[in-house]
């Protein structure tokens, strides 16, 4: 089993894993977290297939590191950015993500 073909195995069960999170749990913060695990594996995935074009032979190609590196970065700020909206959304409303209501003022 070669390395390109293991990071391969774990970006799919990361991208697996992401789509079970994002079906299956109802809260709010779980879905964001589901849907950066999510990110990451489509990330791994592509690494992993840009590492095979260069494995075969061809001309080491930059263009996927930075793509990678640049997602990678806007993910990052697209999930503080829900975050945050998250947290104004339960300071607003007094509800937890849960369903559940603060009991403080």
């Amino acid at each position: 089993m070669s390395n390109a073909m293991l990071y391969g195995l774990c970006g799919a069960g990361l991208v697996g894993l992401g789509l079970f999170g994002l079906i299956v749990h109802p809260q709010p913060l779980r879905k964001i977290l589901a849907f950066n695990l999510l990110g990451g594996g489509v990330f791994l995935l592509f690494g992993v297939v840009a590492r095979r074009g260069a494995a075969a032979g061809l001309a080491g190609d930059p263009v996927p590191q930075a793509l990678v590196i640049t997602g990678l970065v806007v993910a990052f700020a697209a999930t503080a950015l829900a975050v945050a909206l998250l947290v104004r959304l339960f300071q607003e409303t007094g509800e937890r993500p849960d369903g559940q209501t603060d009991s403080q003022p």
